[in-house]
């Protein structure tokens, strides 16, 4: 079972006004990137985008991601990070 805090990620989006989000998530919560961009879209005004190419940890970042102009990149891996 995955614990997620959604609203911190939810409370970052509307902070930094993202208009474009790109969800990084590793093989694991794959399945669960739906539900994930669900309930981000219902609670922020951004469009939500799934990465679903390879996601090795947060070195791994999506630099393709600058093509399509995407505002914030929403990272989650199997370790606490702090800000």
């Amino acid at each position: 079972m995955y614990k997620l805090d959604l609203e911190k990620v939810i409370k970052k989006i509307k902070s930094e006004k993202a208009k474009k989000v790109l969800l990084h998530l590793p093989n694991g919560l794959k399945p669960k990137a739906k539900d994930i961009t669900d309930e981000l879209r219902s609670k922020t005004s951004a469009e939500v985008f799934i990465w679903s190419g390879s996601c090795f940890g947060a070195c791994d970042i999506p630099i393709e991601a600058q093509n399509i102009g995407i505002d914030l990149i929403i990272h989650f891996g199997h370790t606490n990070w702090r800000n």
